[in-house]
């Protein structure tokens, strides 16, 4: 796994002591040269999904449950 990327919650103020920082991570698989790339985040309950070029850009959130079935598929698709 390549290194964590950990980021502050934009609602949080440098004040703030109780906000979240979430590790954005992409796979092993990926390459720094590779443009289709996705980065995933695990939070409580939560499996966030966006887009490695467009880190401000929209996300995905799936419930760990439909994430892992997703990636199970995704593993053993004869493609």
């Amino acid at each position: 796994m390549t290194e964590l990327a950990w980021f502050k919650s934009t609602h949080s103020t440098n004040e703030d002591a109780a906000c979240v920082e979430v590790a954005w991570h992409k796979s092993t698989y990926s390459t720094n040269e590779d443009a289709n790339c996705v980065e995933v985040a695990e939070t409580t309950g939560t499996v966030h999904v966006r887009d490695s070029k467009d880190k401000t850009g929209p996300q995905l959130a799936f419930e760990p449950a439909a994430w892992k079935a997703f990636v199970d598929f995704a593993a053993n698709a004869d493609v």
